[in-house]
């Protein structure tokens, strides 16, 4: 969809979406463009594990994700960051609606590594018909980064990783991946834009490092899917580094 914007945002941006923020989002509807949000929790799950006494635990940058923390996760995300969120947008003016992964079951994952990661997932398949309903009668969905197996059970999906997939399954035409940085830095300096054949490079030098390397290997395979531009920033306003260039394996 050539008019359509997916921004994954931050759990903890629900606290602080200003209003330069949501005056670029009524310009952009009122240009005709269709968004989609995806928002994040991590913050808040960890807050309310430590008032559980229930363990942090994360392995390579990934929660690790029992029985117990699922139940969490599935609370925190659709009980209290979503509803945040999505009355933010609505208080606005904007017409916003929640959705996870029981939503006519929109995003199909499968288990990363069950074993050392538990029920963290990756997603297999975004089911688009809900979505472009919702598009096309107005609405700004708002996605809890959930997904669930073909036989039923949820997952715990990375929010760039969700937001990414559904970028590339409604053919978006940008996608705004923001984080706490203003995009990716060399030296002192934030690169204003990286082609796919550079993000190896730059990982392979270290300038890439932590949790910005699934970050843009996810944000690679957006744009091998089609996405016309990706921005990693911390403020829409700003197109931080945009991630764009030729169709091709790095």
């Amino acid at each position: 969809m050539e008019e359509l914007i997916v921004i994954k945002i931050g759990g903890a941006a629900g606290d602080c979406l200003t209003e330069e923020f949501f005056q670029q989002i009524h310009t952009w509807k009122a240009a005709g463009k269709k968004i989609i949000i995806i928002h994040g929790g991590g913050h808040y799950i960890s807050e309310m594990m430590v008032r559980l006494n229930v363990p942090v635990c994360h392995k390579d940058g990934l929660r690790v994700t029992t029985n117990e923390v699922l139940k969490i996760t599935q609370m925190v995300l659709i009980g209290q960051v979503q509803p945040l969120i999505t009355s933010r947008f609505q208080q606005q003016g904007l017409s916003a609606v929640g959705l996870n992964a029981s939503s006519n079951g929109i995003i199909l994952g499968d288990y990363l590594n069950k074993k050392a990661l538990g029920h963290v997932g990756e997603v297999k398949e975004v089911r688009v018909e809900l979505l472009f309903d919702l598009l096309e009668k107005g609405y700004i969905p708002i996605v809890a980064p959930l997904g669930m197996t073909d036989s039923g059970h949820w997952l715990n999906i990375n929010a760039d990783d969700t937001a990414c997939h559904i970028a590339a399954a409604l053919n978006a035409d940008s996608l705004y991946l923001l984080t706490d940085v203003a995009g990716i830095k060399k030296g002192n300096s934030y690169l204003e834009e990286v082609s796919l054949t550079e993000i190896t490079e730059l990982i392979d030098e270290e300038v890439i490092i932590g949790g910005m390397i699934p970050k843009v290997k996810s944000a690679v395979l957006a744009i091998q899917s089609g996405v016309n531009s990706i921005h990693i920033t911390d403020d829409i306003l700003k197109k931080g580094t945009a991630i764009m260039g030729e169709k091709v394996l790095v």
